[in-house]
């Protein structure tokens, strides 16, 4: 136990030494999956919501290993706010969303507009919208819905297709786009 205890402080102290640092840096290892060339040896993850006021920016992945206690904070951020239900967040969207905002090159956090959707949110939104899937991959935990300020709809999409590593959705008129990590599909303009 004191063991595990003082392996999570070194790794929390080395994780605040980098916490300043933009990861740009290529993977070293040779069976890195396509989407997280970019991603480097750490992967830190940075959005807000403007429905909570809730802002997260933090370093998940370290060395090869997911941060638990930083993947549960996800987990809670990408809640359904509309109801606070939660479900596991599939950490390979989590791992898009990093990988495309690096290549970005971009320090302005995502602004989060749809995680994890609760089955009631997706019928209410489905009765109200057309452009919302009966069997969304947001109630899966496997989508994410997202915008930049400092970049543009096709700027993210190009970027989150860069990835190929699952869907991409430009939804120019609403100002955001939609990554998952279901089959990798494009669509919208």
């Amino acid at each position: 136990m004191t063991d595990n205890i003082s392996t999570s402080i070194t790794r929390r102290g080395l994780l605040g030494a980098f916490a300043a640092t933009a990861v740009t840096a290529a993977p070293t290892f040779s069976n890195a999956a396509g989407f997280l060339r970019g991603a480097g040896d750490i992967r830190r993850l940075r959005m807000y919501s403007a429905r909570t006021g809730e802002r997260i920016d933090m370093i998940y992945w370290i060395e090869g290993d997911y941060i638990k206690d930083a993947v549960k904070e996800v987990r809670y951020f990408m809640r359904d706010w509309r109801n606070n239900k939660q479900i596991g967040i599939d950490l390979r969207t989590i791992d898009i969303m990093a990988a495309s905002h690096n290549l970005m090159g971009v320090k302005e956090p995502y602004l989060l507009l749809s995680g994890y959707r609760s089955p009631e949110t997706n019928a209410m939104l489905r009765s109200r919208s057309r452009g919302v899937a009966k069997n969304s991959l947001h109630m899966k935990g496997q989508a994410a819905d997202l915008r930049l300020s400092s970049r543009s709809v096709s700027q993210m999409a190009r970027a989150a297709s860069a990835c190929h590593a699952g869907g991409v959705g430009r939804y120019s008129g609403s100002n955001f786009v939609h990554m998952d990590c279901g089959p990798v599909r494009n669509w919208g303009s």
